[in-house]
């Protein structure tokens, strides 16, 4: 297995950001996707997605076996909501492991959600979602989707080995269909998958990323 490069990499900070200025949109347009409301909030901010997100889960869907539709779950998360959601985990962990420092804390609380100043989905570029049948039901991807390392025993890592053969080979359609269509994955969470952030640059070897972390007022 390839060694995996965390959220909190010096590396993935390291990434210029060349902001586009290119929209946040509702995902619900043209009711192509399937949309799960499981982490809608109040202003429906999950929904949002910059606009080349968008466009590139579409040609994925399209890519997809007859009666197979891409479940879309979150995409735009506010930078608060963020920053919430990792203090949260990190002050989890520092519960169990009273004896890891505070970088200790810090890196491994990344493998599940990614730090505030760095994250994909307060940039409009990141998406959660799994695959399921045409009328909603999820397919067997091994792990429900939010599930972390601890509780899964690894098992929301991509590529893990403790998962069976059905969700195996659905991960790999999931996968095969997303790159394809130009996103990479954060490989501890097979279910989140970004395009143009800085970690989708480190990973493709471009320069720049082309969103960055930003309240956004979304646009219809």
């Amino acid at each position: 297995m390839n060694e995996i490069v965390l959220m909190s990499d010096s590396k993935v900070a390291a990434i210029p950001v060349a902001e586009c200025g290119e929209r946040l949109v509702d995902v619900r347009r043209g009711g192509s996707l399937l949309v799960d409301a499981r982490q809608q909030g109040p202003a429906d901010a999950f929904v949002y997605l910059r606009d080349g997100v968008l466009d590139r889960l579409l040609e994925a869907q399209a890519m997809l076996p007859r009666g197979l539709r891409l479940l879309f779950v979150e995409g735009y998360r506010p930078p608060s909501l963020q920053r919430q959601y990792f203090e949260e985990y990190a002050d989890q962990l520092r519960a169990g492991h009273p004896e890891w420092p505070d970088g200790q804390i810090h890196s491994a609380a990344s493998r599940y959600v990614s730090p505030p100043d760095i994250a994909p989905h307060s940039a409009g570029a990141a998406v959660d979602l799994t695959l399921a049948d045409n009328s909603g039901r999820e397919l067997d991807l091994g792990t429900p989707m939010n599930a972390d390392p601890e509780e899964s025993q690894g098992a929301c890592y991509t590529h893990a080995l403790n998962i069976g053969e059905e969700a195996r080979a659905n991960r790999k359609l999931l996968g095969s269909a997303l790159t394809t269509a130009d996103l990479v994955n954060y490989p501890t969470e097979w279910w989140h998958w970004s395009f143009g952030d800085r970690y989708w640059a480190l990973i493709t070897g471009e320069a720049a990323a082309l969103y960055g972390p930003k309240e956004i007022t979304p646009c219809r």
